[in-house]
Order: structure tokens, then sequence, then C-alpha cells
């Protein structure tokens, strides 16, 4: 049999492990498990790292059984490499393998006086002032705010760096660190596309910065050790695949931008997630950007290789806002209803949706912004709401686009994408209609783990998968080609733009008296009690 490669995607809202076939890229077998968000405060949103792994156990283990009722070996699995949400910031203690916070999600907003703290220190008041050496503007995005507020505001964590018991990772590091052992001898390692989105690590030297720590005051004894994308760090201690080298590790926006095959300079992806992110490859270059757009680090595909580049535009609420729609508002049953709602309107009938719940990312990096619904009128249901959510996930991925073309000066000629939401074909159609340019969708979605699964397969001492250009897999994909003429696309996009002003400067942190007490300084609950969820409003 052709051996077989894993991959463990832990992404915002589920866990997901696929075996692929090292030589075709063909799916075996996959288990996939939600994970549960939780939201203890306005703009808060936390997960538990033991639900994490918990989560990264049973799906190996059902994937396991799938395979043996295939009548497959698990023992044919090779590697595994591990995609992930970036950003999201964990703290443990090394001694007892437990953490010592809930995980502090990507989306989180409660560090916005920190960053508007840091920013109003920086000479002029400049979000970019550490951009030279992260590539990124100074936001509550990033882990190093969120390491911080750690360090700041839960008395476990100051105690154990105190101690010397505490280690930091992204997701990719406390995954990597349980598999391999935990307490007993877990290796402590992140790669360098994690690395680059914590602000702590500098994209030209590829080395944690001692600047940037002292800046943060970030202890560096608690960071994990940086290493390429694709390496063998170390082997699987529990589960049914003890002795399977993890020889791949990628952020899962860099994962998909290896999965769509973006070796070459100039090609890009986008991403249809909890969030929307288009990665362009700038080869070994870090291009800066003018306008918004983060410089990151796609992948260093082995110890000797040089890394690559990619500019970024980040989106926080894609797939989100169709979860809200389901979630807190009750207005869709499942997902893949809204598609159905939204086919009956037709249009949103001028209706517009700016889902800013965390604030807007590329290219305004605007924390102060919040949710706006404008444009309603008595005839507005909610199927043009429905149609409205899906085009801000396609007006939002217009303005990236256009500040990428603007950087690079070459516009793309296509778009490529991928990501849960993809399934969706009326809003693969939107999307081409609003960008003016084919947009063109692998009928293999699972691009991430995918490009995780290429990483570990590829790793020396495993090097079961080649990447070399004519060994790549042919990726059958699907195309959506424009159907509306340029005007109507633009004159909705300048409306669009109108709508994002009006949600402009919303929430500040200037104190005020409020019911739910924003603008003060706000500790977590307890470590283990229960988030309460924010009481109900209502209408006197």
């Amino acid at each position: 049999m052709d051996p077989l490669v894993a991959a463990i995607d832990q992404g915002t809202s589920s866990t997901r492990f696929l075996v692929f076939n090292a030589k075709t890229a063909e799916i075996i077998s996959q288990h996939q498990v939600e994970i549960n968000q939780s939201f203890p405060k306005e703009g808060w949103v936390e997960e538990d790292p033991r639900e994490i792994m918990q989560s990264v156990y049973e799906c190996m283990e059902r994937t396991c059984e799938k395979l043996a009722q295939l009548k497959i070996d698990a023992s044919n699995i090779k590697a595994v490499g591990v995609a992930n949400q970036r950003e999201t910031t964990v703290v443990w203690d090394k001694e007892t393998g437990e953490p010592l916070y809930n995980a502090i999600v990507w989306l989180d907003l409660r560090t916005q006086s920190t960053v508007e703290r840091l920013i109003n220190k920086t000479p002029g008041r400049n979000k970019n002032h550490l951009k030279h050496k992260t590539g990124l503007p100074i936001s509550t995005y990033f882990s190093a705010v969120k390491l911080r507020w750690l360090l700041d505001n839960v008395e476990e964590v100051h105690q154990a760096v105190l101690s010397q018991r505490a280690m930091f990772g992204t997701v990719d590091s406390w995954i990597i660190w349980c598999l391999t052992g935990g307490k007993n001898g877990g290796v402590h390692c992140t790669d360098v596309s994690n690395a680059s989105r914590t602000m702590l690590f500098n994209i030209h030297t590829m080395e944690w910065d001692p600047e940037l720590c002292r800046y943060f005051d970030v202890p560096m004894e608690i960071l994990p050790k940086v290493r390429s994308s694709s390496e063998i760090y170390g082997l699987m201690k529990s589960s049914s695949l003890t002795g399977v080298p993890i020889s791949g590790c990628l952020g899962d926006q860099s994962a998909a931008l290896v999965g769509q095959m973006c070796f070459k300079e100039g090609q890009a992806k986008n991403t249809y997630g909890t969030g929307c992110f288009l990665l362009r490859n700038t080869g070994v270059t870090p291009v800066m950007s003018d306008h918004g757009l983060l410089t990151t680090v796609a992948y260093k595909m082995g110890k000797d290789q040089r890394p690559c580049y990619a500019l970024e535009g980040s989106v926080a609420i894609a797939g989100a806002v169709v979860r809200w729609l389901k979630d807190n508002m009750g207005i869709v049953q499942s997902t893949a209803e809204i598609e159905k709602l939204a086919a009956a309107a037709g249009t949103s009938y001028g209706c517009y949706f700016v889902p800013a719940f965390s604030g807007l990312y590329a290219p305004y990096w605007e924390p102060s912004a919040r949710g706006i619904i404008c444009g309603l009128t008595q005839f507005t249901n909610r199927n043009h709401l429905a149609f409205a959510a899906l085009e801000a996930v396609c007006f939002q991925t217009r303005e990236i686009l256009d500040a990428m073309n603007q950087d690079s000066g070459i516009p793309l000629s296509q778009l490529q994408v991928d990501g849960g939401m993809t399934s969706n074909r009326l809003l693969m159609q939107l999307q081409a209609d609003i960008l003016c340019m084919p947009v063109v969708r692998p009928t293999m979605s699972e691009t991430t783990a995918l490009g995780a699964a290429m990483a570990a397969g590829a790793a020396e001492g495993v090097e079961v998968w080649s990447l070399s250009p004519g060994h790549l897999p042919d990726i059958v994909s699907e195309k959506y080609e424009p159907q509306i003429n340029s005007d109507e696309s633009e004159f909705r996009f300048a409306r669009w733009k109108k709508a994002v002003q009006k949600a402009m400067n919303w929430e500040t942190t200037e104190p005020c008296c409020n019911a739910n007490g924003l603008g003060k300084k706000m500790n977590g609950a307890p470590w283990g009690v229960p988030p309460t969820p924010p009481p109900a409003r209502v209408d006197p």
C-alpha cells in the first residue's frame, strides 16, 4: 500500500484528523469534533486547552477505528503534521501538565486598553511602531498582548513564571508538547509561521527578539524553541499512533497556502473559515505593506531551507457571522440554511451588514469598530439579512484583495479559495461578482490539513511526500465566473464602504458607566468557574 500521512487540523470552531495517501493526496479517512467557545464577558473569547487536546485524541482514535473498518493498518501512517488556529494563547504548568487559564482566542478583544496604551507610548502614536521587525501592527489580534494580559491578571500564571514552571505557546506548541509526552519529556517547540504571529519574533533574523520581549515585558525562558515547518520534532507517546513522528507544523493559513500548492512568488489563496485570510506568496523577501496588510512568514520547508514570506489580509469575521446568526439570533437553524434563505431573497435590498464583532482587521486595524446593520426598511426580512451577511464576507475579501493588488503592483487574475464556507455556492458566485474576477475552488476543500500533511511527509527522515513541482498532485477545481456588470458591483461596494465608516470609533476604553462595566479594568473569573453568559437585554 502507498504510505499514508496524517494531519491534525485544530481550528477555532473544530478539530479534524485526516489521513492522506502520500502519493495521490486523496483523503483515506477523517473525523471531526466541534470545539466549544466561551464568551465570559463582552468581547472575550476563550477555549479550554484540555478540551482542545481531548478533541485531538478523540479525532485520532475515531479515524484509526475507521481505518480498521476499511482494513487499513494504522502502521501505514508514516508521519503526522499539525495545522492550528494561530495567535490563540495558552500558558501551562510544565510540572503538572495542566493549563493555568483558558486559551485566549485570536478574536478576543480584552487587550484593547493594553493596545491603546502601547500605541500611545510610541512616537507619533504609531500602531506600526514594531512593524519593521514583526511585519505586524500593534493589535489585539496577536499573542504578545494576550500573554501580557495573562501575566498581569492571572495569579496562577504570575506565580508559575516566578517559580519557573510556566510554558507559553500557541495551540501548535500545546498540542505537540502534549502528544510528545507532556510533563514527561514533551517537546516545547513552535514553527516559524506560528512564531511570526506573536509580535515577539523577528521575521528577518528568524529568532525571538530580546528587544521585543523587553517591550512587552515577556520572560524569554517561557517561549518555545522555534523550528522549521518541516522536520521531525518528536515522536507520538500515546494513542494508537505511538512512535509515529510529528514532522510538520504550520499555522492554518500557511498550511492552506501550501495545500493550494502556492509555492511560486505571486501565487495567492483565500481561506473562508471563522475568519477570512488572503495570503500571497512573496518568495524569500519580506514585502512590507503600505495598505494595511501583514507581512508574515509563510513557511520554511526544512532546517536548511530559506524561509518564504507572504503578504496577508486578515478578516476577523467570516464564517463566524453565520454562527452568530444561528446561535445568537436564531435566524437560521443550521449553517447550511443560510444559502437557502439568501437565495430566496436574491438581493440584500439595500441592507448592508458590517460584522465588526472584534473590531476591524485588515486593511483598517481599528479595534474600536463594532458590528452594524444599516439600510433597514420595513420591507427587510431575515432572507435579506442572510444575503447581506454573505455579501459582507465578499466585500471584506474585496477590500483586502484591492490592498494586495496595490502593494504588489501585479493584480491577481483569479482568486483561489478554500475553507468550510466555500461549499456555499451562492457565496462563491457572489464573490466572483463582487471581485469582477473568476473564483477557483478545489473540489477537495481540506487544503489546510493537506498542507500540514505535505510538510510532515516531506520532512527529512520521513520523505514519503515529494514537494518538487513535477510530483505535486493535480487538484481538480470548479470555476465561478462573474455574472453581473462591473458598474453594479462598484455601486454595491461603495455602499459597503460607506457602512464601514459608520461602524468606526464606536467602542473606546474611556471610563463609562454602562451596566457591563466596560472601560473599567476587567479581571477574569477564577479559573475553573464556568463562564456566565452575558445577561439578556430586555427592551423597556
